[in-house]
């Protein structure tokens, strides 16, 4: 099976495989449960855990961060909206609010009718292969 993850994320045409609504929800469920499974481990926290999403000017980000948010929030995550913002600022600001994850809707630098989503650690790195497998 081919990854789903490419070297900066997940990027395609909005509406397509493997930005569909569908797959969205799952990826928004996928990291609100991979949150869960690292932090059952711990003792219970006294704050909720937290992911802040944020996006580039593309018209398809608002489509995007509502699904995700739906995902996220199916699992009892509770979701921070940084709105527009560059993807350093996004992932300075995962680290700096202390948020248990990133997730950034832009596809950088890549034709304006294409959109994607990368996801940051609670330092504000990207997450590595084994935890985009997961």
């Amino acid at each position: 099976m081919d990854r789903l993850f490419g070297t900066d994320g997940i990027r395609g045409m909005p509406g397509k495989y493997p930005l569909t609504d569908g797959m969205i929800f799952k990826l928004g469920k996928a990291a609100a449960h991979l949150l869960l499974r690292r932090n059952s481990r711990k003792k219970a926290a006294a704050q909720p855990l937290k992911i802040i999403i944020g996006k580039d000017t593309r018209l398809s980000g608002q489509r995007i961060e509502v699904v995700l948010v739906s995902g996220i929030s199916s699992y009892g995550v509770d979701v921070l909206l940084a709105g527009v913002i560059s993807t350093p600022g996004l992932a300075f600001l995962t680290k700096e609010l202390k948020a248990d994850m990133g997730v950034m809707v832009s596809a950088s630098h890549n034709r304006a009718e294409e959109n994607g989503i990368k996801f940051f650690s609670r330092s504000g790195y990207k997450l590595s292969k084994a935890q985009e497998d997961r």
